[in-house]
């Protein structure tokens, strides 16, 4: 195990997401928010997250050296095709239409850098939604901002009544898988105050 830990070593969420940094809060209470500067690449494969990742961290860590810089991507997948976050109200219809009935995957591309240092995981939640109808569909679209989340929902907001399964890490689902993120901390050195 690297011990290189030390307890005023800066900690970098390269995330302007307000998800992310709530549950980065859990494990890490004191933390800057740093959005890195990027442009944002299509996604078409779960390894174009990490991808995205790794340029969000470098973008920050080149202006924090000494930091552990935290960056994530998340998105959604069915059958081979790649939900981002909507355009319009139209496209999220169209998202939550194709997910409707059926498993879909999130991953997350986490991406941890500090120093020379640099850790990823490519981490897969699946999740099964019932049939949805139209109507609910729009219910859905009516009552919750979803243009800037992946595949058109918030798992932890009111598509909640919408996921009859999950497997796998439900945190990944909101954006930060929590597990592979402590796994990857804890096997750097780095260790929570108290």
């Amino acid at each position: 195990m690297i011990s290189m830990a030390k307890d005023y070593t800066p900690i970098i969420l390269a995330s302007s997401s307000p998800r992310r940094q709530e549950l980065l809060r859990l494990i890490v209470p004191e933390f800057q928010v740093v959005p890195p500067k990027v442009e944002e690449d299509a996604v078409a494969e779960p390894q174009d997250l990490l991808r995205l990742a790794k340029k969000k961290a470098e973008a920050v860590a080149a202006r924090y050296p000494e930091a552990l810089v935290i960056a994530a991507d998340t998105g959604v997948f069915r059958d081979g095709r790649a939900y981002g976050k909507p355009d319009d109200l139209a496209e999220a219809k169209r998202f939550l239409a194709a997910l409707s009935g059926g498993w879909h995957s999130v991953f997350t591309g986490l991406v941890v850098r500090w120093g020379s240092l640099f850790r990823e995981s490519l981490v897969e939640t699946r999740v099964l939604f019932r049939p949805l109808s139209e109507e609910e569909i729009l219910w859905y679209l009516r009552s919750e901002e979803v243009l800037d989340k992946a595949g058109a929902y918030a798992i932890q907001g009111r598509a909640a009544v919408f996921v009859e399964r999950i497997e796998g890490d439900f945190y990944n689902v909101m954006g930060l898988p929590l597990c592979a993120l402590w796994r990857i901390l804890w096997e750097l050195g780095w260790r929570p105050k108290g």
